[in-house]
């Protein structure tokens, strides 16, 4: 069995195993934090909501960074739309990207939808996938400019093929109730930090159930149970 890096889970009271599993089981079903707290209760844990809250906080970027050692490329034909979610009270811009065969390219939580925020996306996704060959957007003429301006700065190819169609792009639309199923029980976000991170965590379980990341080596080693593929991952 692999040994999880003590540094990660240096002076937390709670064993590691129940850190992963109550933030695995967080980002990727539809539970409330009350709602992990009970169930530990039934295993015999008495952990309280906020301890899980923190775990969420101090893990998922954490997690990310050790799974992305695993991630398989994307396709570069990429459809990207925006959808609304709630946080302090206010509605705040979540662009997101999949490519043609539905696979998450990337995502950017925004207090604003305008050119500054899509160029932030775009930037984002280029600088860790590479640059698309081809994107669809819907209409919004912030995005169009966006990209424009980033065909011009060199961060997009000038030839990459920009498309608008609403029809292509039901497939990241389909794929946004995805996320936002996971988040409605949530009812909301206190804080701008806390949702992205959490977001983050429930694309990085989303990115698992698609598939994204080759594991192949670490379940023919370790045995293919959901929790020794992740306790394989995140060692070291």
């Amino acid at each position: 069995m692999h040994q999880l890096s003590p540094s990660l889970f240096h002076g937390r009271h709670f064993d590691r195993s129940i850190i992963i599993l109550c933030v695995r089981w967080y980002v990727t079903y539809k539970l409330s934090y009350r709602d992990l707290v009970e169930i530990m209760a039934e295993r015999g844990v008495d952990v309280s909501h906020t301890s899980i809250l923190r775990w969420v906080q101090r893990y998922v970027p954490e997690f990310e960074k050790r799974w992305s050692r695993y991630a398989r490329p994307v396709g570069t034909s990429w459809r990207v739309d925006e959808t609304y979610i709630r946080v302090g009270g206010r509605w705040t811009y979540l662009y997101r990207a999949i490519d043609r065969r539905g696979l998450t390219v990337d995502f950017l939580l925004s207090e604003h939808r305008d050119i500054a925020a899509a160029k932030r996306f775009f930037t984002g996704a280029v600088e860790r996938y590479g640059a698309p060959d081809r994107i669809t957007l819907d209409g919004y003429p912030a995005t169009h400019s966006a990209v424009a301006e980033l065909k011009g700065s060199g961060v997009l190819r000038p030839q990459t093929k920009v498309r608008t169609s609403k029809y292509l792009n039901n497939l990241v639309e389909q794929d946004h109730r995805r996320v936002k199923q996971r988040i409605y029980p949530m009812l909301g976000f206190k804080s701008f930090r806390n949702a992205t991170v959490t977001i983050s965590g429930i694309e990085l379980a989303q990115k698992i159930k698609k598939k994204q990341f080759n594991t192949s080596a670490v379940i023919v080693r370790e045995g293919g149970r959901v929790s020794q593929v992740w306790d394989a991952v995140l060692a070291g």
